[in-house]
């Protein structure tokens, strides 16, 4: 899509992506309008349709895209070394830091519940943020795990516990939910206690 834009155009078309991000995290994705973004990015139709070609289907997907980043780069730095009990703790102290401040406006909760939703390319881009999510934490999980079984299973527990904490925030404003499930999800790689 960038391919031959000015940097004035991706520019814009990032500001138009963003604002339908925040409008979908607060509205839905189901109520937010080609209108409404038009209205908060002061944006002709025809500006918005050169961005977005394919109308609102485009638009869906770019900011799928966007949220997708947005989870991840959220957890960095701390979700690129995850190779000791001491990264795992900064990096549920970042994560749980990251959505109690967004609370229901969180792009991991506008992925699931919106947007992965509204059609084929945006479940793709949902899948391989799960995928690539997956990774990263099974590279963690592996390195202070003996098995690989165990390590791919810590990792999806982790990914679950994040996802599951996620829905209970977004459905009581409750962080302590996702605080203890991220607990239990890491209690595996907890090195064992000195003996005397």
């Amino acid at each position: 899509m960038n391919r031959g834009m000015t940097a004035k155009g991706m520019a814009t078309r990032h500001r138009i992506v963003v604002a339908a991000a925040l409008l979908i995290r607060e509205k839905g994705a189901g109520e937010t309008t080609l209108d409404d973004v038009r209205a908060a990015t002061s944006t002709s139709k025809s500006q918005l349709f050169h961005y977005f070609p394919d109308g609102r289907i485009d638009m869906l997907v770019a900011v799928a895209r966007h949220e997708a980043d947005q989870v991840l780069e959220a957890q960095r730095p701390y979700l690129d070394d995850l190779t000791t009990w001491e990264s795992w703790q900064a990096w549920c102290g970042a994560v749980l830091r990251h959505y109690g401040e967004l609370g229901r406006r969180c792009p991991l909760g506008s992925l699931t519940f919106e947007l992965g939703k509204s059609s084929s390319e945006a479940r793709t881009v949902v899948s391989d943020l799960f995928a690539m999510w997956e990774a990263a934490l099974l590279r963690g999980t592996g390195s202070l795990l003996p098995d690989r079984g165990m390590a791919v299973g810590c990792a999806r527990s982790v990914l679950a516990a994040v996802q599951g904490g996620v829905v209970l925030l977004r459905m009581t404003d409750r962080i302590d939910y996702l605080e203890a499930a991220l607990a239990a999800a890491i209690e595996p790689m907890r090195p064992a206690a000195p003996t005397s």
